[in-house]
């Protein structure tokens, strides 16, 4: 994998992660002011750095590493923070997910032919 690639995933999983944790702030007891403001920092950083995955990644790779990295996140800060269950299913879910993320970073990149 290139530096560029693996910079987009980067970028990818770093719009994933602030994804989460505009999802975990919405749930925090904090006065609505603050809440609110943490939800609209961490969404136009997610906006920030997902817009710099798709520099490098074709929209497919940046949506779903962006995605898994948001879903298995939200999860596990469940968990941690709120004492929620995670099922065998949201397991299973998870692993089908990580695999899918996986076989799309394998595959290879159409590169578009630059017609002018």
């Amino acid at each position: 994998m290139d530096g560029s690639r693996r910079k987009g995933y980067a970028w990818a999983i770093s719009a994933g992660f602030n994804a989460a944790f505009a999802a975990v702030s919405a749930k925090l007891f904090l006065p609505p002011l603050l809440r609110y403001g943490l939800i609209l920092i961490f969404n136009v950083i997610m906006w920030g750095c997902y817009v710099n995955s798709l520099k490098a990644l074709s929209s497919l790779q940046a949506t779903v590493t962006n995605f898994a990295t948001n879903f298995l996140t939200s999860g596990i800060a469940g968990f941690f923070l709120f004492d929620e269950l995670l099922s065998f299913k949201w397991f299973a879910g998870a692993l089908f997910i990580v695999l899918g993320v996986l076989i799309l970073g394998k595959s290879s990149v159409e590169t578009k032919a630059n017609i002018d």
